[in-house]
């Protein structure tokens, strides 16, 4: 069978000018060469291929690359075929200066980071290796809105186990973040008619945010030393909670609080939004089990791999009541996350590597955490930390009135750091609290001890 100029040689875009075609060809490889769009060392196609790209002559290239040879734009040697000689190319044109940024901080404490010097590369190569091995041709298709089918399987099974979620593979839609998920039932609630959500008093503006722009007021509910006051819940159309542990307090929602919750969706006909942000992460206590155990029909469960693997992968996930999968599903669409993460993941977690990094990355983490709550013990006695027994950050109460004295402080060190009063709703009837929100979880094992340092160096 005679080859197609598609199974020819290397692609090369040229555009022969003038009426005698070897000059044409000649000037434009020669253009090509000079301007660098063909950089020193490129092998270009053989006459034959090129020939056939641009439907002319084999002769007609092969006289073009002998001139540019003779002209020592280009080089030919036996077995190695034609190349662009080696020569000074000239820089591109330098864009016009913009006025230096701020530079970044030599050490973050930020909270919502995991470490992410520790991502397990190897075995996460490993787990992509044989997830596309096995992949049918069928996964590389546009697919089912709702994600592949194996990582719905493989989910459905870890989160059950894990977490104690009562999961149906088919109630279950993968998303790009935690974000795309609450978006996502955000405008399912907007459409059903709801028109406020409830919210705690401190969380992430970032999400109030996403619910505002679905058209939902955000509502924050009361808070004390037992969590948010869920009892105060009303004629909202859907309550965001993050009972495990409470972001950025650190508490776990008391029992009778989880049940109150559940309680009034059931009553009212209301959704509970569990934020399940980091459950894997627990230290002096056992695990506190999702919400939505207590009520799978009235609980949609929102988790992530942002915390446990890696923000830049996107991957999250919601677990829903089966009333609202196919209103999710349809606005959904097409998968927003790519399959071949997708099938990693389902790998990942099928053969218990998920398993071991978050055994692993616990075991650090905690090391870490110890180490905060000593250094601050020993060296800043009038500040307390709170919210320890789980996640990747603490809270630390300052003395009154000294929250952007620290923070400012901190800027002048190097290192980034965070405020509580950033956390708190505009709306709470909760007393403000000076406090930092540190995050161990981001610096890389080098980066923690400075990082700490320079902590202790900025507290009263």
């Amino acid at each position: 069978m005679p080859e197609s100029w598609a199974t020819l040689g290397v692609d090369l875009h040229l555009k022969p000018t003038g009426p005698r075609l070897r000059r044409g060809l000649t000037d434009a490889l020669r253009e090509a060469v000079r301007s660098g769009r063909l950089a020193p060392g490129t092998r270009l196609p053989s006459s034959r291929s090129l020939a056939a790209d641009l439907g002319i002559a084999r002769n007609t290239v092969a006289d073009a690359y002998a001139d540019l040879v003779a002209e020592g734009w280009l080089t030919a040697r036996q077995g190695s075929g034609t190349r662009v000689a080696d020569r000074a190319v000239p820089a591109p044109p330098q864009p016009a200066p913009h006025p230096r940024a701020p530079g970044r901080p030599a050490h973050s404490l930020d909270a919502g980071t995991p470490d992410l010097a520790a991502f397990p590369r190897a075995e996460w190569l490993r787990a992509a290796r044989r997830a596309l091995n096995a992949a049918p041709n069928d996964a590389l298709g546009y697919g089912d809105p709702r994600g592949r089918a194996e990582l719905r399987t493989a989910l459905a099974a870890y989160l059950s186990r894990a977490r104690g979620v009562r999961a149906d593979p088919e109630h279950i839609v993968v998303c790009s973040g935690f974000a795309h998920g609450l978006r996502l039932l955000g405008e399912v609630l907007h459409a059903r008619g709801a028109r406020r959500v409830a919210v705690e008093s401190y969380g992430l503006p970032p999400h109030w945010a996403l619910l505002e722009r679905a058209g939902l007021r955000t509502a924050p509910l009361p808070f004390d030393a037992h969590g948010t006051r869920t009892g105060d819940l009303g004629d909202e159309g859907a309550v965001l909670l993050t009972p495990a542990h409470q972001f950025p307090m650190g508490v776990a929602l008391r029992p009778e609080r989880r049940a109150a919750a559940v309680d009034w969706a059931r009553r009212t006909g209301g959704l509970v939004l569990e934020d399940d942000y980091d459950g894997e992460f627990r230290y002096d206590r056992q695990p506190v089990g999702a919400l939505q155990d207590l009520g799978p029909d009235h609980v949609a469960y929102l988790g992530t791999a942002s915390k446990s693997l890696a923000p830049g992968l996107r991957l999250a996930w919601l677990v829903l009541p089966p009333s609202l999968t196919p209103e999710v599903t349809r606005l959904a669409g097409s998968p927003t996350t790519g399959v071949l993460d997708q099938l990693t993941l389902a790998e990942f977690l099928a053969s218990g590597a998920y398993d071991r990094h978050v055994r692993a990355s616990r075991l650090r983490y905690r090391r870490r955490r110890d180490a905060l709550v000593e250094a601050v013990a020993a060296q800043a006695p009038d500040v307390r930390v709170t919210g320890i027994a789980a996640g990747l950050h603490a809270v630390l109460q300052l003395p009154p009135g000294t929250e952007d004295s620290v923070v400012r402080a901190a800027a002048w060190q190097g290192l980034a750091l965070m405020g509580l009063s950033r956390f708190r709703h505009t709306e709470a009837r909760t007393d403000p609290l000076d406090a930092l929100v540190v995050g161990y979880g981001g610096p890389s094992d080098r980066g923690w001890p400075p990082a700490l340092e320079a902590l202790c160096r900025v507290l009263p």
